[in-house]
């Protein structure tokens, strides 16, 4: 099967597919009236009757993927009003109950800094991170809070995404507290919610005020976030202790997530469907410093040439699965975490 797959994957233009992938987005999901995505597809008329903040985070990420390929600046454009439709929908603001939406938010937008050198955005990045510090606090020990108004529930969504964007913001503006910050996070987060035999990454603790581990929550993202917050301390370091972390931790995720065959599962439909795709994104940041790692490539490629030829149906619709046909309404967190793949394998 990996060699069908490679030797199909390399014959196939994936930049094409990628910019096609994008230009699905767009078609399918776009509302110029709210200048954001229709949070299904078909929307019905009512698919925005709340916004979904998150998943505009992760549109934002998914429209740099196509700036950083094609340096197009219709890319920055469209950024530009998906960022100002939100803004609006939120209460003319960017800052949000759930610290770990600010987190996702705040990683975009620094990604759009570094493209193009804006000082408003990365006021805004930075207006978010003093906001998303305020998430840590003694309860359970320390780490960040998932969200305001539940301070005592810690969770790998809240603390390795903060570690991620405290070590990214010390790596462009050398703030030592932004890199103590990035330490301490992570820290937290590999001491309270990694298995110490395996590096699998639970969940949360907490969550129902009982003290517990969630350990049957099992998520692709938390692996995702983890060994991505461990590469970030890596690339700052050298520390090899945060590479071995993440490769273990990268290792006992396959394991456990690869199915049969050789496809990631479907993790269930509204927020999970976004779960896939940012483990992907994470474990694509591992392959850029150990390029070697050719069980993460082959899955990446096998489970993208399926999703291109099973799993879109002939507007580009996604599935969650990514191996069967799209649902009746596919959803737009659904449709970004194949655009993530794609993307990921068009960068390889």
């Amino acid at each position: 099967m990996d060699n069908q797959v490679l030797t199909e994957t390399s014959q196939a233009d994936w930049k094409i597919r990628a910019e096609t992938a994008q230009e699905e987005l767009i078609y399918n999901f776009w509302n110029p009236e709210l200048q954001i995505m229709n949070q299904l597809a078909p929307c019905g008329g009512n698919c925005n009757d709340h916004l979904i903040y998150w998943w505009h985070a992760h549109v934002v990420d998914v429209l740099v993927d196509g700036y950083e390929r094609t340096r197009k600046h219709s890319y920055l454009d469209r950024i530009d009003r998906v960022v100002a439709g939100v803004r609006q929908l939120n209460g003319e603001t960017l800052l949000h109950n759930y610290y770990d939406d600010m987190e996702w938010m705040a990683l975009a937008l620094l990604r759009v800094y570094d493209a193009t050198g804006r000082e408003d955005y990365k006021e805004a990045v930075l207006v978010l991170w003093e906001s998303i510090k305020t998430a840590w606090n003694g309860h359970m020990g320390g780490g960040m809070a998932w969200k305001k108004d539940q301070l005592d529930y810690k969770n790998t969504p809240a603390n390795a995404p903060a570690s991620i964007l405290a070590s990214r913001l010390y790596q462009r503006f050398r703030r030592p507290e932004d890199l103590e910050w990035a330490r301490k996070i992570y820290q937290y987060n590999k001491d309270t919610l990694v298995d110490p035999d395996t590096g699998f990454v639970w969940d949360g603790i907490n969550r129902l005020g009982d003290g517990k581990i969630d350990k049957d929550w099992e998520y692709t993202y938390c692996q995702g976030v983890f060994l991505g917050a461990g590469i970030e301390l890596y690339r700052i370091t050298g520390d090899r202790t945060y590479l071995d972390d993440a490769l273990r931790t990268a290792k006992t995720s396959l394991e456990r997530f690869v199915l049969p065959d050789g496809m990631l599962p479907d993790e269930g439909k509204d927020d999970c469907g976004l779960f896939k795709g940012i483990y992907i994104r994470y474990l694509r940041e591992l392959l850029r410093i150990r390029p070697e790692l050719s069980d993460i490539r082959r899955m990446m490629l096998h489970n993208a040439e399926t999703l291109w030829r099973q799993g879109r149906d002939e507007k580009g619709l996604i599935s969650r699965s990514w191996k069967d046909r799209p649902e009746r309404v596919v959803q737009l967190c659904a449709q970004l975490s194949g655009i993530m793949l794609i993307e990921a394998v068009a960068s390889l």
